[in-house]
């Protein structure tokens, strides 16, 4: 999470859509940096409304707009289960070694998902009953048009590095449990869907 004083903006770091090169390109730009631990650099959209909006407006006398990134939701599943075959994974109970992508999807449908799959969702993140309750939503995908709305809030070039990487992986979604995962999970996808591109004030 990166907040932006003067420019009244906070940008919420969605797990999995390039927050830690956000945070290495921004961090010496915001006034405050949270980047560890993953409990409080990942604060979703709900918890910053309840606990830290609050806070930081009555200190500022301003509202802050916030900011975010989302991934498309095959795309994310894929990126987790990418960083969750690396070596040096802390909690081998985590771990999606030895294990194929649709396995880990089917995993993540279960009603009690065990925990290499219990990842959440960007939906609950980033609304609040089925609410988007963040200001500024950017595909990942699109992420050169959040680079532009950054830049024209903040006023400077803004150059992403390349950091935590995962590995490569097949992430080849059978064709029924892609359509099973866009049916229960049917918010991931009409959000995602919705986000409209980034048309700057000068364009």
């Amino acid at each position: 999470m990166l907040v932006f004083w003067q420019q009244r903006l906070v940008f919420l770091a969605t797990p999995k859509t390039g927050s830690t090169a956000i945070g290495a390109a921004l961090e010496s730009l915001a006034s405050v940096s949270i980047q560890r631990p993953p409990e409080l650099k990942h604060t979703n959209a709900q918890r910053y409304r309840r606990f830290l909006a609050p806070y930081l407006e009555k200190s500022a006398g301003h509202q802050f707009e916030v900011a975010a990134l989302m991934r498309e939701p095959i795309d994310w599943l894929g990126s987790w289960y990418r960083f969750r075959q690396r070596e040096d994974l802390s909690d081998p109970r985590k771990s999606t070694r030895d294990m194929s992508f649709n396995s880990f999807v089917e995993a993540y449908l279960e009603a009690e998902r065990p925990a290499f799959a219990d990842v959440g969702a960007q939906s609950k993140f980033l609304t609040k009953q089925g609410e988007l309750i963040v200001d500024h939503l950017f595909r990942y995908e699109d992420i050169q048009d959040f680079v532009i709305f950054l830049e024209d809030r903040l006023d400077c070039e803004v150059l992403l590095p390349r950091v935590n990487v995962s590995p490569d992986a097949d992430v080849t979604l059978d064709p029924a449990l892609a359509d099973r995962l866009r049916a229960e999970q049917a918010a991931d996808f009409e959000l995602y869907n919705s986000i409209p591109r980034y048309v700057p004030a000068h364009a």
